[in-house]
């Protein structure tokens, strides 16, 4: 595997709408993946702050981006793709801030035009979130 820390290159995403820092592990079979969210990232700024969690529609995108960059880090398809469906999501616990989330997500198809995926979410050793979804090509080009 190559190295996964400049994501950028990997997906399309830019910041203020990146939300994976590192694919730490990427195989066929299985993308390992962190991110830590800050605080004064503006997009979340206004989000559940008596709570200081994450909003959970920010972790099922992160998880998506997470599992996009492992595949594209294979080299095993290429063009950009987007989210087309979530097919569950489950939430067990909320995210705080500062907390560094490692998501391990399972590949179940990878095709030219399809990337089908389920992933699970952990902070500090705990689940706090499970879901799976579908990707589809929407443009044959690729960034670098």
């Amino acid at each position: 595997m190559k190295g996964g820390k400049d994501i950028e290159k990997l997906i399309p995403h830019r910041a203020p709408f990146l939300f994976v820092d590192e694919v730490t592990a990427a195989t066929t079979e299985e993308i390992t993946a962190i991110k830590t969210f800050d605080r004064t990232e503006v997009n979340l700024q206004g989000s559940f702050q008596d709570f200081g969690f994450v909003p959970g529609t920010i972790l099922i995108e992160s998880m998506a981006q997470a599992g996009g960059a492992g595949v594209r880090l294979l080299e095993i398809t290429n063009g950009i793709f987007a989210l087309v469906q979530i097919e569950s999501a489950q939430f067990f616990a909320g995210v705080p801030f500062g907390e560094q989330i490692t998501y391990t997500i399972t590949n179940h198809r990878l095709s030219e035009k399809i990337i089908k995926q389920s992933g699970k979410a952990h902070v500090n050793g705990n689940l706090v979130m499970e879901a799976s979804w579908m990707s589809i090509k929407i443009d044959e080009r690729r960034d670098s």
